[in-house]
């Protein structure tokens, strides 16, 4: 006989709570790699950006791509 199914699905859920809590640190992490990765290579092009900057710009100014700006650029950058 197999295990009952609410046991089961009570066991799913503490299972995903504890995997996502484990997760939830590297996740942190990688956004702060992430972030640095991104102000280096918007140092170092121009305009137009790759599409990961470019997105990770939509991301992070809370704008769609065709409103940022330079001065929206240099003040995040500052």
């Amino acid at each position: 006989m197999g295990i009952h199914r609410s046991h089961l699905r009570r066991r799913v859920r503490q299972d995903a709570a504890a995997t996502k809590i484990v997760n939830r640190v590297y996740k942190t992490k990688e956004r702060a790699r992430r972030d640095a990765r991104m102000v280096l290579k918007l140092k170092e092009a121009s305009q137009p950006y790759s599409p990961e900057v470019t997105s990770w710009l939509c991301r992070t100014l809370d704008k769609k791509a065709r409103q940022i700006t330079p001065e929206d650029v240099k003040a995040l950058l500052a």
